[in-house]
């Protein structure tokens, strides 16, 4: 009876162990994403008034991806593209959800999985720190949706100042307004912070990497930072006394910010000996709202809510020492589907075969295991406004407004899409048009009414057209 016990021991010890090994060869997957953050306005894209040592360390360690895309051009849609894999279109998440704690039908459908809720599966613990976005309802919350830890804001942004958050209770905020003003949640309980908020997140996600360091883990740090309103604090804003224009300086402010924060994350990698076997990606949610924020996203045109490439075009970056070369430019066209593609291949988690993901694997692309281009094509259709966009290759088709004739641009050559090349290319604006066409018609209509359809909304929208 001892040697049988002993040797059940052993095995039990075996089976473990190798349980322990399988987990701990898993890549951790780390997400930094920036809100309304421009195209140039970091340093591996040339910007030099806005130093970001830490998010270009990213990308001089690993990958920039220079034809790097999201989902959409503003930011829910863009974040639950991501967050699924999967184009939100065919979902109907196409607007930016209204902040309505009572509609559960207000967010991320329940019947898509998450990349937390597949990485869950294999072992993974998953936080999530800063802007969710995908819903305000019990339905919608977090940790109803793969995550383990929260620590963040429900709605599509927030104020900055900790004076300034006085609404305790996050079911308790009305509107889009009154939850700018809602305390931060951990998990469910209401926290009353007392640091500036950026500091506060990059905070909670140092914690968050500590407290899982023995196990795999995916962490979206989703910073609501530059973000308007426009808010930062002395210690930041002092760091640019030659930037003049006050819109300018307080966004530069923000970015640095968050840089810092990004900074103290990877020093925490580095100092609990993780970094070889995380995966970091660096991006924004959507283009920078220039005139809104006093972001940049040159050389490339349109703003925030275009068709254009400064629309949906964002900075983009990725390392992994164990995985990814140093140092490498990467120019096909990627997307930020292709984020849950790659750590659902590398880690073994689980896809819904009925909800196939849209995005594909990175690494056999990047090292060069496989040519040609990651995708086909990387769509873009806003139901709203009538404005769609395919690239594919070199060539990019646009609708840029409703009951505007599609344009043609090479945007390789021309990535300010400044010639319209449809006349004298007939046949690729046809053969674009088809594929545009094939892609929309797999699409749904929006499931919900969006934050554009409040009177609250309509008001300021008026109010801009008039000046």
């Amino acid at each position: 009876m001892k040697m049988h016990f002993v040797r059940t021991t052993l095995i039990l010890s075996q089976v473990v162990t190798s349980f322990s090994m399988a987990l701990a060869d898993k890549p951790n997957l780390i997400v930094i994403m920036a809100d309304d953050l421009g195209y140039a306005d970091v340093g591996f894209n040339g910007c030099r008034d806005i130093p970001t040592p830490h998010i270009d360390s990213i990308a001089e360690n690993g990958v920039k991806f220079t034809s790097g895309y999201v989902l959409y051009a503003v930011c829910g849609p863009s974040r639950a593209g991501f967050i699924t894999g999967r184009y939100e279109q065919r979902f109907g998440f196409e607007r930016n959800p209204q902040y309505r704690p009572d509609d559960p039908n207000m967010g991320l459908p329940t019947d898509e999985t998450t990349i937390a809720g597949s990485l869950s599966k294999v072992g993974y613990r998953c936080g999530v720190v800063g802007k969710w976005h995908l819903g305000a309802n019990e339905v919608h919350h977090p940790l109803k949706r793969g995550f383990h830890q929260f620590f963040g804001h429900l709605g599509g942004d927030h104020r900055y100042m900790p004076e300034e958050l006085t609404i305790k209770d996050s079911a308790a905020a009305t509107d889009e307004a009154e939850s700018y003003r809602t305390w931060i949640l951990s998990d469910h309980t209401p926290v009353k912070t007392t640091r500036y908020l950026t500091d506060e997140f990059s905070n909670a996600a140092v914690s968050f990497v500590s407290s899982n360091k023995d196990y795999p883990f995916f962490l979206f740090l989703s910073y609501n930072a530059p973000h308007t309103p426009l808010q930062a604090t002395t210690k930041y804003i002092d760091r640019f006394p030659n930037i003049t224009d006050k819109k300018r300086k307080t966004y530069a402010a923000m970015v640095s910010a968050v840089d810092d924060g990004v900074g103290r994350v990877l020093s925490k990698l580095r100092e609990l000996k993780l970094e070889d076997n995380t995966l970091v990606f660096f991006l924004s949610d959507n283009g920078g709202p220039t005139t809104r924020n006093g972001s940049r996203n040159t050389p490339l045109k349109g703003d925030k809510g275009d068709a254009w490439e400064g629309g949906y075009r964002v900075p983009f970056a990725a390392r992994w020492p164990r995985g990814l070369p140093k140092g490498q430019a990467y120019n096909q066209p990627v997307s930020s589907l292709d984020i849950f593609a790659t750590i659902a291949a590398l880690s073994g988690a689980p896809t819904d075969p009925q909800r196939p993901l849209d995005g594909v694997n990175l690494i056999p692309y990047v090292t060069g295991k496989k040519n040609g281009p990651p995708h086909e094509a990387i769509y873009l259709r806003m139901f709203d406004s009538q404005k769609f966009a395919i690239r594919s290759g070199d060539h990019k088709l646009v609708i840029p407004a409703r009951n505007v004739k599609p344009q043609l641009y090479d945007v390789t050559a021309d990535v300010s899409e400044s010639t319209n090349l449809a006349t004298e290319n007939p046949e690729i604006l046809d053969e674009l048009k088809q594929k545009l066409d094939a892609w929309t018609g797999e699409l749904v209509e929006p499931r919900f009414s969006g934050l554009i359809h409040t009177p609250a909304f309509q008001k300021k929208q008026k109010n801009a057209n008039r000046n």
